[in-house]
Parts: C-alpha cells; structure tokens; sequence
C-alpha cells in the first residue's frame, strides 16, 4: 500500500531531532509464532515491595530488571568515514534514509547536530582506515541469550559486543534486522542462565509510569523514570510508525534501551528523541512492546521479515470527501488508485471505495489501515469491510508479499538462496509495473541508503533499472540474479543500465559492492 497523505512540516529550523544512539527511526511489525524465550523465570517476577509505608520508589524494580539490560558497542572498517561513537558525544555520518527525512522534516538540513558538523573522527587502524566505533543499550529477552536493540546500533557492523552490568563482555551474533521497523535481533554466544525480561502483551495508558534503563553518553546503566505521554505518534519516518511517546530523561546511547512499565516488562524501545540542544528535553519516541515482539518472532524463526500486501493507494478520509462520497463519518481509508495484478485488484476493489474494517477491526484513518496489513503474513485472507457508493459489502483479499526488499543486502551469517557475498548497493527495489508512475519496463528504486556505493553514483528514488550486464530485469531478483552471474563469471564489475529524469545512462557496479561511473 502506498499512502498519499502528507505530514504537516515544523516551522522551526532550529528544532534538533536526535536519535538515542546511532542515528535511526522505527517505522512498523508484522505477527508472527510467539517468541518463547525459555524456561527460566524472567527477571521482573520476583519482584516484591520491601518499601516503608507511605513511601514510594523505583528500587525494587531496577534491582530486579537491570541486569537484563546491556550496552551494545559495534565496530566496523569504515573507510573515511566514522559513525557516532556515543560515549565520547562525537557526530557520525551514517544516517539512514528515514532519520534524513525526520531532520529536514524539523529543519536539520545535512544532519549537523548540537556537536557540530558529523564528520569524520576518531583513530586510525593499521592500513590508515577509519574504524567505526558507536554504542547503544539492549535487552535480554531469554535466558539463552537472544538480545534485542535498534537496528541502526548494529547496521553494517563486522563485530558487536555486548556487556552485561557485571561488565563481563560477550561477543553477540546479528541473528537478523528490520529497518523499516529499526528493530535488531543479536545473540550471545554459549548463553545460559541469563536474566532477562519479558515484552508486555498490552499497551501502556496516556499517564502511566514508565522506567528507562540505558547506556546514555556510554556511562552504562542509567535509570531514569517518567510517564507516557502520548500513542500511537507519526513522526513521519514511514507508513508504519506508531510511537509510545515519553518524557522520561533519554539521551544519545540510550537507543534500544527498553522502557519499563511499573509492574517490570518492557513496554517499548528507546528510538528517537527531540531536541533544541542535543539533551533530554522531554520528547522521547520508543516503539511499542507489541511491535517489538512480532518482528523479533520473524527475526529468530528466518533472519527476515515478511510483511502483507494488498496493492492500493490508500489516502485519509476528510470531512469534504466523506461529504462527497455520500457516506455519514471522516473514517477508514479511501482507495485512490488499485495497482493491476496485485492482491486488491484480483479481489475486486475499486478507486473509490472507503475501507472502514479489516478482520472487523475499525481502521481510523489510511495510517492505521497501512499498519495492520504490514502487521500480516503475505498469504493470510483478510476481510474488508468496505462502502462502495455509501453501501456496505465485504471483500476477501488474501495479502501478498509487499514487493519493496532489500536488494543484495550484507550477509549476517544466514543461507541466502539469492546468493551468498553479493555487493551491498544499498538500494531497495520494486517491480517497475507494480508502482504507479514507474512504466511498465524494468525495477524501480523505491529506496536508497544516502550511505550506499549506489547513492555515491547518483542513484536516486524513482531511478529505473533497465539492465544489469546484458539481461533485462523485471523483479528484484532478475537484478540479484545479474550480480550474481557477474561474479559466478569472475568479473571485477557489472555494468546497470539505468533510466531518471536525465535520461538513460550505465553505471559500472565493482563486484566487492563499489561504484563507478
């Protein structure tokens, strides 16, 4: 689904938005099996009140909860370029496309922070290269060492290590990650017998008492406290964001960290923050429990993420149009446009028609209705509930498999039956007939790592790829595929034949995930 509505902008360029860690938004989950993280009791439930009477305390809940909680410190031969390390407060220019559009969105330009311009610093390495050094929190969430934190603390690191608040240092595996979510699952190595906490089934109230525990700045276990203050926020890095917004203290180093409810499971993970100044203002982002747990079932159970499709473009229902369109309530989601031979336009839906249920659960607006797809299994049968010329009628559409993935992303260890040690370009790529606007030849660019060999030569949203080496592409895969015979053929590089709004031009792709024009 592609949403059309657009998020008002901030008017103050002088806002800052920082992330509590390596630069990263959250954006949405999908269901998946329960995660069952073992036998052993998690640490929260042993927890009991030993306070005097009239008095009040977080004590007997970080006592119990924080020696699940963990910094996570990454490191990777980044070339000229250096990521934020967090203990040492320096800037990083590894920033995911998402977080750039949060930045412009409050007016942070090139991603300068309260620290100055993220440029390159820190030492060098033996051959003169830049490693890359930054920290975050974590969480164990089982007793054999599966840990949870951002994805944008651990992308592209060749080692993480994870240390627990008796400061002994374990080295962790990426079991898998989701950056559409910002959701990392890791691994610790030979675990057993660990603390750890348990994800909430439910959603915390507007007004509840939350609990922090972090790694901020790299000073290690932090506790701060505060309250919700807020759900179910859009801050506009994606279709699927649906933030527990908090005003408990929460800083850089603090991303993954888990959020506490009074009773000692994790309510949510620290993402983002808003700031003037770089420091805690009282504007915290963290993503819910729930959405936490259905992407790391997926993560565990295959490395991946797979989300549900249903191929329309969808747009909020507005007191004018509802007018127009005969029917009493601004609710649900309107059909602007269904795309050809997707899962929506075999089941008969139509432009014009207001979605207003899915599986009889109300949908409010085309936000929640993009959310609750993306929170589904491609080839689950859902039922719509929908108006068609202000009359009722249901619609059973069985979701596909969203068409937008990762192309040639880095191998974490796992079997890819798209091949292993393929280059990373950095983009993320969609059949060009499936996106409305792109034509009907060729994969169109839906998606670039502003870091990526394929953003340094000019890639840019909306590119079509027309050819890589002499094969036509039509999917995702014709281009892994192309890469792949490439370097099964031994050659150094690849040629991508590709088409924007200059025009048609090739682009040389090296084998090792570099580009050249």
């Amino acid at each position: 689904m592609t949403r059309t509505d657009k998020t008002p902008s901030v008017t103050k360029r002088r806002r800052q938005v920082l992330l509590a860690g390596v630069f990263g938004l959250a954006v949405a989950g999908m269901v998946a099996g329960e995660f069952l993280p073992g036998t052993a009791t998690p640490a929260f439930a042993q927890i009991t009140t030993s306070q005097p009477a009239g008095t009040f305390s977080f004590a007997d809940i970080v006592e119990k909860v924080s020696p699940a909680v963990v910094s996570v410190k990454v490191k990777k031969d980044g070339g000229d370029q250096v990521a934020m390390n967090d203990g040492e407060g320096l800037g990083g220019g590894n920033i995911p496309p998402q977080i750039e559009q949060f930045m412009k969105r409050f007016g942070l330009g090139e991603g300068r922070g309260p620290m100055g311009p993220m440029g390159p610093r820190g030492h060098r390495g033996p051959g003169g290269e830049r490693p890359v050094v930054g920290q975050g929190s974590g969480f164990i969430i089982s007793a054999d060492g599966y840990v949870v934190t951002n994805n944008h603390v651990v992308d592209g690191a060749d080692e993480v290590d994870v240390t627990t608040t008796d400061g002994k240092e374990h080295v962790a595996k990426v079991i898998g990650t989701d950056p559409r979510t910002d959701v990392a699952l890791l691994k610790i190595a030979d675990a057993k017998d660990l603390p750890w906490v348990k994800l909430a089934d439910s959603a915390p109230r507007v007004g509840d008492w939350v609990i922090a525990v972090g790694n901020p700045f790299g000073l290690g276990g932090t506790v701060t406290a505060g309250i919700v203050s807020a759900r179910g926020r859009d801050i506009g890095s994606g279709p699927y964001d649906d933030f527990i917004q908090i005003d408990a203290p929460i800083n850089r180093g603090n991303s993954g960290g888990p959020t506490f409810s009074l009773n000692g499971e994790v309510i949510g993970m620290n993402t983002a923050i808003v700031s003037p100044s770089g420091g805690n203002v009282g504007i915290a982002f963290a993503i819910p429990s729930e959405t936490v747990k259905t992407v790391v079932n997926q993560l565990r159970e295959s490395g991946a993420v797979a989300r549900g499709y249903i191929g329309v473009q969808i747009q909020p229902v507005t007191e004018e149009l509802a007018s127009g369109l005969g029917i009493k309530d601004a609710e649900g989601a309107l059909v602007a446009q269904v795309q050809p031979n997707t899962p929506g336009a075999k089941a008969g839906l139509k432009a014009g028609d207001v979605i207003i249920k899915l599986n009889n659960e109300p949908i409010k607006d085309a936000r929640d209705l993009t959310r609750k797809v993306g929170m589904l299994k491609p080839g689950t049968e859902v039922q719509l509930a929908v108006l068609r010329d202000a009359k009722p009628l249901t619609v059973a559409v069985k979701l596909d498999q969203l068409p937008t993935e990762q192309v040639a992303r880095a191998d974490q260890g796992g079997e890819d039956a798209a091949g292993k040690d393929m280059p990373r370009l950095g983009l993320q790529l969609a059949p060009a007939k499936g996106v409305d606007g792109a034509g009907n030849e060729g994969v169109v660019v839906t998606g670039v790592d502003p870091n990526g060999p394929a953003a340094a030569r000019g890639f840019r949203t909306g590119d079509v790829i027309l050819k890589v080496g002499d094969k036509t592409v039509a999917t995702p895969k014709d281009v892994r595929d192309g890469l792949a015979a490439a370097k099964a053929e031994n050659r150094k590089a690849v040629l991508i034949q590709v088409k924007s709004e200059q025009g048609v031009r090739f682009v040389a792709i090296t084998l090792d995930g570099k580009a050249k024009g």
